[in-house]
């Protein structure tokens, strides 16, 4: 529906009159700003929530250390975005689907998803989910409610406004979340996701990491409007901007999201203010773009510096349970690599399954072809020698095992 007011003279808007202020209850030194309210947050969830963010973390040095030493072919990290991420996720019902990007690890490991499964994921074994076939941090989780990755930008939103409707059809009380960073914002897919949402009145929540940088090209070259939160009010959506690096924050702008998503079915955009520490990915230099004096100014705005402060002032962690969990993750993460590296990769027989109920007799004679193949060149293909018959020898061994 549209409404007017006439005028009789030509009268241009800018919307220049419309400011967003940023939503913040705490500060860097782990104390709220004054007026501020802590939301009804319990000691045990705020503990899982603090873990799930250093796990995350201590994942993304890792694996980020693994891929430059060759043992990983690709890595992205959450890191400096932690509190987005983490804190929307624990808003939520565990039921709530998520739809993520790439860069929403934390909202899995807040969820329960254990090193193993990110690592068999990471390096493709057969325990992958996926089967090897996705590149590495293309995540998903039927139990935990987290949609596999698709690496297309931004095609998880619209899919999220339609995956929403059926939860409203159903009724079931559920909502879906979908994160994407502002360079997303960009494509055309946003506008019509939002569009369809506002339109058919969905359960969803648009949750934009603005993190600075659509990889190399800053904010300020991407839109001349204030950010991307003023877009709402184009279709006439509820929305809120928010420090994206204060927990506290995120979490009570989330729930408050969902209530409104689920009780009044109407879609919610959230503009979560924060920074991309690390680099865009394993393939990028971020030093080509932006400068050390930059980074260094928003590490002092570190999410987990600013949650665990919060803590300790709740008398809710310790210098001691600070250093055994580090310890305990890092040990893990290790251990589990190492686990999964051993692993072999999937059969080549699961490329041709789940396409159909049966196999065809084209797939199966493309198979077949593909077999032999290998087996008359092993030594080029290690991995696919490794899941072929135990009597298989790709030249030596120590090829066979050290392929990756």
């Amino acid at each position: 529906m549209t409404t007017t007011q006439d005028i009789h003279s030509p009268d241009f808007l800018a919307g220049d009159e419309f400011t967003i202020p940023t939503f913040r209850l705490l500060q860097q030194d782990g104390t709220l700003f004054e007026g501020g309210e802590s939301p009804d947050l319990e000691r045990d969830k705020a503990r899982r929530i603090y873990r799930a963010m250093v796990f995350t973390r201590v994942l993304d040095e890792r694996m980020m250390a693994a891929q430059r030493q060759g043992r990983l072919s690709f890595y992205m990290q959450c890191t400096g975005e932690e509190a987005a991420v983490i804190g929307a996720t624990a808003a939520l019902d565990d039921a709530d689907m998520i739809m993520a990007q790439y860069r929403e690890q934390g909202a899995l490991a807040y969820r329960g998803f254990t090193f193993d499964e990110f690592m068999n994921q990471l390096f493709g074994n057969e325990l992958d989910y996926g089967k090897g076939r996705q590149m590495p941090i293309h995540y998903g989780s039927r139990k935990l409610h987290y949609m596999t990755i698709s690496s297309p930008l931004a095609t998880q939103i619209p899919q999220a406004t339609g995956y929403a409707y059926g939860q409203k059809l159903a009724g079931d009380g559920h909502c879906t979340t979908v994160f994407f960073g502002e360079g997303a914002a960009s494509e055309g897919d946003f506008h019509a996701a939002l569009n369809m949402a506002a339109v058919h009145k969905v359960p969803v929540i648009f949750f934009c990491r603005n993190n600075g940088y659509a990889i190399s090209t800053p904010a300020v070259e991407q839109f001349a409007a204030d950010g991307v939160a003023p877009r709402a009010f184009g279709y006439r959506m509820h929305v809120i901007r928010v420090d994206g690096n204060d927990i506290l924050a995120v979490y009570q702008a989330t729930r408050e999201a969902r209530r409104i998503a689920v009780e009044h079915h109407q879609p919610v955009l959230i503009e979560a203010m924060t920074y991309r520490l690390a680099a865009h990915s394993s393939s990028d230099d971020p030093s080509g773009y932006r400068s050390k004096k930059e980074e260094e100014a928003w590490r002092e705005k570190d999410p987990i510096l600013r949650m665990q402060r919060w803590l300790v002032g709740q008398g809710w962690w310790s210098e001691d349970e600070e250093k055994e969990l580090q310890e305990r993750l890092r040990r893990e993460v290790l251990e589990t690599m190492k686990r999964a590296e051993k692993r072999p990769p999937p059969s080549l027989d699961t490329l041709v399954t789940d396409v159909y109920a049966d196999v065809t007799p084209a797939l199966q004679r493309q198979l077949d072809h593909l077999k032999t193949h290998i087996r008359k060149y092993p030594d080029a293909y290690p991995r696919g020698a490794r899941s072929l018959d135990p009597d298989v020898v790709a030249g030596d061994d120590a090829a066979v095992k050290g392929g990756e």
